[in-house]
């Protein structure tokens, strides 16, 4: 057993999650009512149309299927926490921000296992081969995802001065945690990098690309057009990592969200030098 992504990883995305919920109230989720329109540009953009484009680029490529599978895993995966905070620095929409990465996280018990059943049959296999099946991920899903979410709303009030140490404890151990699912395969990474790094990196430039203009043409209010362009690129690595390696055995599975995970930031900080600078 690797403890870092056996037993630290699923742990430490708990704590994410429920450092996530520490910062979240009902308005974040009654917001979606107030500006309707907005919302359901980001969530189908991140639901669908993310998986759509992952779904084709796998395709065309002549990849492993595993390193194909853990395209759709990341692909699968909500919005991360960071897109929050780099949505600010960014001047963005943080309110749309963070309801599309709420409600997204909550919804990956049912989101993540049907994106995945659905894509890996296009793909030619199914979960059931892989040893899983979709009760499976969505039992885990709740218990390390929704839980914590719920669990940190609910204590709010009480560690309201707790919420700042936590995401910055969380960001420590999304690096941490990546870092040690990287040396885990270190015999490998030149070869699973070699493979994963360039799909990998034109995922995030194509879906960064769509949702930006989608928006654009859609929405007249640049800081939401910000919000939902960062928020379909920046994905949530560390549960990316914990269903590759819980239920697809690590490995070559786990490539794609270790090397997107470092893509990202390379993508999206000169985005934000850019709009601040403009």
């Amino acid at each position: 057993m690797n403890i870092v992504t056996d037993v630290v990883l699923p742990i430490a995305l708990a704590f994410i999650m429920f450092s996530l919920g520490l910062g979240l109230s009902l308005n974040d989720f009654t917001r979606i009512f107030i500006k309707p329109k907005e919302f359901l540009i980001g969530f189908l953009s991140q639901l669908i149309i993310l998986p759509i484009v992952a779904l084709i680029l796998v395709s065309l490529f002549p990849l492993p299927p595993e390193i194909a599978i853990g395209v759709m895993i990341l692909a699968a995966a909500p919005g991360g926490a960071t897109s929050n905070i780099l949505t600010s620095f960014a001047k963005g929409d943080v309110a749309l921000s963070i309801s599309l990465t709420a409600v997204i996280s909550i919804l990956s018990v049912i989101t993540i296992p049907l994106i995945l059943g659905i894509s890996l049959s296009l793909l030619g296999t199914n979960l059931a081969s892989q040893g899983t099946s979709l009760l499976d991920i969505a039992l885990s899903m709740f218990l390390i995802v929704t839980v914590p979410v719920i669990l940190g709303m609910l204590l709010r009030r009480f560690l309201n001065s707790f919420e700042d140490i936590a995401k910055k404890i969380s960001t420590v151990l999304f690096f941490l945690v990546l870092l040690g699912a990287i040396l885990a395969e270190r015999e490998n990474v030149i070869s699973y990098f070699a493979q994963a790094g360039f799909i990998t990196l034109l995922l995030n430039l194509i879906m960064m690309f769509i949702a930006f203009y989608i928006s654009k043409t859609l929405i007249s209010n640049v800081s939401q057009q910000r919000a939902i362009t960062l928020e379909c690129g920046l994905q949530n690595g560390t549960l990316a990592l914990v269903v590759a390696n819980v239920f697809f055995d690590g490995g070559a599975y786990l490539i794609p969200a270790a090397t997107y995970s470092l893509i990202m930031y390379a993508t999206s900080l000169p985005y934000i030098y850019y709009l601040r600078r403009n």
